[in-house]
């Protein structure tokens, strides 16, 4: 029996990449899972997010999903090579777990002019130093540099992200970002919140620097991954349906969901 294509992420930031999976990939279903009752994932240890990530992955294969992404940096960088290598073989052989970190590594040094690119993610994304290891695979001499920004996913999750406050945050990182690499032209904003804040960061950044949003990347690679993998393509549902969880109060999920997902949603609580 087919089913839909799972989007996961530990909050509403991943709506942002589902967006992208929609607008270039309409024709098939979704479904999509925000842990909002344990967000952020970002400062939690290695283990916590595992877990926390593999009961997630579980609760979408039980909603017939034969193809699970996790729309999260973190959970990407924290648990997606374990759960790919340890659980899925036991677990659902048949089914399939891919990340948004490699799809925006690949490219990397094919944006960057200068060879100087920047990353700004949470603590745990730039702890797990991901991004800087699987570039260094595709573009080894590449320089990388990477800032953590713990505040960012608690302003964009209480609608801070458009306050003054938030100023002070933003500018604070980049600063510290372009110190480490003066000739960066090119910024990936790995966390899949950070696009809301887009207005603020091009605020504080000179006229040159390319940003980069992970939605379409994402997009791109998994119309790739289904084409050179028409087994798994052809277990994905086409009715154009799009199905919401969350772990929290729906009502919460839906008042807040419009604005990262660009559209209305209707939600339903899913209990862990």
């Amino acid at each position: 029996m087919n089913g839909p294509i799972g989007v996961f992420d530990s909050g509403y930031g991943g709506l942002t990449v589902m967006r992208s999976l929609v607008d270039a990939l309409p024709k098939y279903d979704y479904c999509y899972l925000g842990d909002n009752a344990r967000v952020p994932y970002g400062t939690r240890s290695f283990e916590t997010v595992y877990q926390f990530t593999l009961e997630c992955v579980q609760k979408l294969f039980d909603k017939g999903c034969p193809l699970v992404i996790l729309a999260c940096n973190t959970a990407s960088a924290k648990a997606l090579r374990t759960i790919q290598q340890k659980d899925l073989p036991q677990l659902a052989p048949d089914r399939r777990v891919l990340g948004v970190i490699r799809p925006t590594t690949e490219q990397l040094g094919n944006l960057s002019q200068s060879g100087q690119v920047g990353i700004l993610g949470t603590s745990g994304t730039v702890s797990s130093r991901s991004y800087v290891i699987e570039a260094e695979k595709f573009f080894p001499d590449l320089q990388v540099f990477q800032e953590a920004c713990p505040m960012w996913v608690p302003l964009v999750e209480n609608g801070e992200h458009q306050s003054p406050g938030a100023d002070y945050f933003v500018r604070q990182h980049l600063d510290r970002l372009r110190a480490h690499g003066p000739r960066i032209d090119t910024i990936v904003l790995a966390c899949t919140h950070y696009p809301l804040l887009l207005p603020k960061i091009k605020a504080y950044l000179p006229a040159g620097i390319q940003l980069i949003a992970q939605g379409p990347l994402v997009a791109d690679s998994l119309f790739d991954y289904l084409k050179r993998h028409p087994e798994m393509e052809q277990q994905l549902s086409k009715k154009g349906e799009r199905l919401f969880f969350t772990t929290d109060s729906a009502a919460d999920f839906e008042a807040r969901a419009s604005l990262f997902y660009g559209e209305t949603v209707h939600a339903t609580h899913l209990p862990l």
